[in-house]
């Protein structure tokens, strides 16, 4: 699953990732686009359990591929 939370102002792009988490599963991953690096949500997916990778792309935005931990 794909979210691009891009031209979005803040909180917007943080509040669309969680609510999608939501409904996450073990083993399904959730990839969302940033037009800046999401540092609140590291917290957050820290706090929450949460595995992710972030990735810079080549016009500045920022690619974070999300998953939930299994067990």
């Amino acid at each position: 699953m794909i979210l691009d939370n891009r031209g979005l102002e803040p909180p917007q792009p943080m509040m669309r990732t969680l609510a999608k988490l939501e409904n996450l599963e073990a083993g399904q991953t959730l990839i969302i686009i940033n037009d800046r690096r999401p540092m609140f949500l590291f917290e957050q997916l820290d706090e929450l359990g949460f595995l992710y990778l972030t990735e810079q792309q080549e016009d500045g935005s920022y690619r974070v591929t999300i998953s939930r931990k299994a067990g």
